[in-house]
């Protein structure tokens, strides 16, 4: 029996893009439940998260993208809305600003917000991260999109007027 071997030459050329078929890009269904913007709303009335909101006054690390990623996060995470606490939102929030900005000192930031000068809670904060990031199966990745559709579910809320463009 005598095998026969494909002929693979030019394999990638194309001659006519009659051949290829262009398929619609299909709608992506967004997971946020009405449930997720609750629990953001109701850490947002939290004191430490409302002082380091304030505290945060050039956007650098909380403005309208960042936080709408926060609610994408909490919609991806798979935990009950009573189980998210305080230190959801500013692992979500660092992971946020991890995803998005190419700068290390907007995390150190969260960072001397939460602990001072103390390095003593770094390790636990980066092992619940780890765990964060994975109860979300590594689903990390945010459009610009997602944010903008999570921000259209309430427009009027306060927190989207946190814009970085509109600071001089």
């Amino acid at each position: 029996m005598q095998e026969v071997t494909p002929k693979w030459d030019n394999t990638w050329a194309i001659e006519d893009l009659s051949s290829l078929t262009m398929h619609e890009k299909r709608q992506r269904e967004s997971t946020v439940e009405p449930e997720h913007h609750e629990v953001f709303n109701r850490l947002l009335e939290d004191p430490v998260i409302q002082r380091f909101l304030a505290w945060d006054k050039k956007l650098r690390v909380s403005d309208k993208y960042l936080l709408s990623m926060v609610i994408a996060y909490f919609s991806r995470a798979g935990l009950f809305s009573w189980q998210y606490q305080r230190i959801h939102f500013f692992l979500a929030l660092y992971l946020a600003s991890d995803m998005e900005e190419d700068n290390q000192a907007p995390k150190q930031a969260i960072f001397f917000f939460l602990y001072g000068k103390s390095h003593f809670h770094r390790p636990m904060f980066h092992k619940l991260r780890f765990q964060f990031i994975r109860s979300m199966y590594w689903n990390i990745r945010v459009s610009r999109e997602e944010c903008e559709e999570i921000q259209a579910y309430d427009p009027e809320h306060w927190v989207w007027g946190r814009d970085r463009a509109l600071i001089a």
